[in-house]
């Protein structure tokens, strides 16, 4: 008897205008994996994952990404130079042009998937892709349906991918001819000229976080989470670099998933995706044994560079800092089944300062939670992109900026809410430099983070009080005194540098930038929400 899968191998996507091509319906990864390397798309390394190429781009391009603006959208979207505008006719155009182009093409993959864990909040979603490797990435980071719930799947959402597609700027409304399009009218997330395969997993993203704060009174975050022993969980927000992934990812603890969840009024916290995307720049089996392990048939490795034996070199950035390995969460042995938390008891805001004036650990209010969550704080270093030659903060609203169609405001009230209504700890986590600036610091040990990350989870800090905590004087945040396994001059960051002066000068530039920043949300934010911030200007 057949499978579902074998059942609907024929689909058809006459519905969407493609009628004249071979279609292939719900391959398996390892098919996948075969006619990629038997068509020379992607090579098989030492530890049996398919290493591919993106080709021009090696990441997301956050200035081609636009909404169309159209009834449902137009006055709820906060548009800005994130979120753009694109009219409702130049869209209806574009796709008629992709679906066109996609009739001439030999082969499209076909894959039905979900989104969401808890079932309350599934997304039906179909996948069509141009590429064999973008449909095992669509089926490594989606939930996958079973044969059963394959039977009655109604696709609610459609991801087109078609990466050999070039739009014309002048005539399509695009900006060059690379492009990422949501329509929340058609349900349809139309991606064109761009193989980077993070552009199909944040456009539904994108359509979550719109769609979960207006209609289902639920929080979506671009964060990890795992859950403990006793079914405490803990959410981890970070921007790339900053260890989201590496610190979530912990043997003692269940991970929920990697990268963008939801919380809803019940106070559970689900994974929206079934896999995940890691960083895998200076990746080792010491430090991060979990992520290397999980580097196995099935898993893609993107843009990294192979020897000629098909070994991995971690270390290598000639084709990209932003390396990449997305594989199925069952990868990891110690996972929550199914990916859902409850309970949440600690938050961690992760930054990597490299301004190294934070401290590597410290304690939020509420109103210093959401001002730091609207900020979204982190800093790019020499290398990280062209002419960046000395550290520069760099704020991601809402640890996500370019995926939040709303206005960050709305997001931290709502983040502010739930704070509120629980007894949930808030921690602003510095991953970047201590002793000094960058160039003249040291990045501060994972060791060092881990011990930090551990005393929160085993309680070991309790609530303020003189002799636990000292309020940062520029910043104003509770920084603790002491933490098992981890020098107490580390948990100062004004005692590692060697001058006080330049200390003091550097975290008054910081508080600057931050306030700066945070003048585009004022008349936004409540006055809770803003007195977060840092209270002194710098002379």
């Amino acid at each position: 008897m057949r499978t579902a899968s074998e059942k609907k191998s024929l689909v058809s996507l006459s519905n969407y205008g493609i009628t004249n091509t071979n279609i292939h319906y719900q391959l398996s990864s390892s098919e996948l994996h075969r006619i990629c390397t038997a068509e020379g798309l992607g090579t098989e390394t030492d530890l049996g994952a398919l290493a591919i190429t993106t080709g021009k781009f090696t990441g997301r391009s956050p200035k081609d990404r636009f909404i169309v603006k159209d009834k449902i959208s137009k006055d709820q979207v906060w548009w800005s130079d994130i979120n753009l505008p694109f009219e409702t006719e130049k869209f209806d155009t574009l796709y008629d042009k992709v679906v066109a182009y996609c009739n001439k093409i030999d082969q499209l993959y076909v894959r039905d998937v979900y989104a969401c864990a808890d079932k309350n909040y599934q997304m039906n979603i179909r996948v069509i892709n141009e590429y064999p490797w973008s449909n095992m990435f669509a089926y490594n980071m989606f939930l996958r349906p079973n044969d059963e719930e394959l039977k009655n799947f109604t696709p609610e959402w459609t991801i087109l991918n078609a990466p050999g597609f070039m739009a014309d700027p002048e005539v399509d409304g695009t900006r060059q001819s690379n492009f990422a399009i949501l329509n929340f009218t058609r349900k349809i997330v139309l991606i064109g000229g761009t193989g980077y395969t993070g552009e199909i997993k944040k456009g539904i993203f994108s359509a979550l976080n719109f769609i979960l704060p207006r209609y289902k009174e639920t929080l979506p975050m671009h964060c990890s989470a795992n859950v403990g022993e006793k079914g405490d969980t803990a959410i981890f927000f970070g921007l790339s670099g900053t260890g989201k992934t590496t610190l979530s990812t912990d043997p003692n603890r269940k991970l929920i998933g990697d990268d963008e969840h939801g919380w809803t009024k019940e106070n559970t916290i689900f994974n929206f995706e079934g896999g995940c995307y890691a960083k895998v720049i200076n990746l080792s089996a010491e430090n991060e044994p979990e992520i290397y392990g999980a580097i196995k048939k099935g898993a893609i490795l993107e843009n990294v560079v192979l020897d000629k034996n098909g070994t991995i070199n971690f270390s290598d950035t000639s084709i990209t800092q932003n390396t990449r390995v997305s594989y199925p969460i069952n990868h990891i042995e110690n996972i929550q089944q199914p990916s859902i938390g409850k309970n949440p008891q600690n938050i961690f805001f992760l930054t990597a300062d490299a301004f190294g004036v934070l401290p590597p650990i410290s304690k939020l209010t509420p109103s210093q939670a959401a001002y730091h969550f609207i900020s979204g704080y982190t800093a790019k270093v020499a290398g990280t992109e062209a002419g960046v030659k000395e550290p520069i903060p760099s704020f991601s609203a809402c640890f996500g900026a370019p995926f939040m169609p709303l206005h960050p405001a709305k997001y931290a009230e709502l983040l502010m809410q739930k704070i509120n209504n629980t007894d949930i700890n808030v921690w602003l986590v510095n991953t970047g430099w201590t002793g000094g600036v960058y160039g003249v610091g040291t990045r501060m040990k994972l060791q060092y983070t881990r011990a930090m990350i551990q005393a929160v989870l085993n309680g070991e800090f309790g609530p303020y009080t003189y002799e636990e905590y000292h309020i940062h004087s520029v910043f104003g945040v509770a920084q603790p005194r002491q933490c098992s396994g981890v020098p107490t001059k580390i948990l100062s960051p004004r005692a590692t540098w060697a001058d006080d002066k330049a200390y003091y000068k550097t975290a008054f530039k910081l508080s600057n930038a931050f306030r700066h920043n945070f003048k585009k949300f004022e008349s936004y934010a409540s006055e809770e929400i803003r007195r977060g911030g840092p209270q002194r200007y710098a002379d």
